[in-house]
């Protein structure tokens, strides 16, 4: 059983940023793909960022302002995320999946993981 734990939510003014970190029980990264997703009130979740490999992949708001990455030896995945707006306020989800490992996916459906969130919130 994999355990993400999410952390690095927080406020920030519009403009600003912050760095997301989630912490997976083990060294998955060999056969995962880790994604990021987000989930306004009232709306669906929402894919932001995904990684496996070295491939990455980005909903088209956030590209050139958040970066995901990994740390294999501190088996923690990042979202760095600069530029925030209001638009971007959410809880921020960690989720691993394996089919996620073999081809690049923004389906929630293929991910089998999933941290607890964390809070986001940006303020104009």
């Amino acid at each position: 059983q994999v355990q993400l734990v999410e952390s690095g939510g927080g406020l920030v003014q519009a403009g600003g940023s912050l760095r997301l970190s989630c912490a997976a029980s083990g060294n998955i990264f060999g056969n995962h793909g880790m994604g990021w997703f987000r989930q306004a009130p009232g709306k669906e979740r929402e894919f932001v960022a995904a990684i496996r490999w070295s491939i990455t992949s980005y909903v088209n708001s956030v590209k050139g302002r958040f970066t995901i990455s990994v740390d294999n030896a501190k088996n923690t995945v990042y979202l760095q995320m600069n530029s925030l707006k209001p638009e971007d306020t959410a809880v921020y989800y960690c989720a691993a999946g394996v089919r996620a490992y073999l081809t690049t996916t923004r389906d929630p459906g293929q991910y089998d993981y999933w941290g607890q969130g964390t809070q986001v919130t940006v303020s104009s």
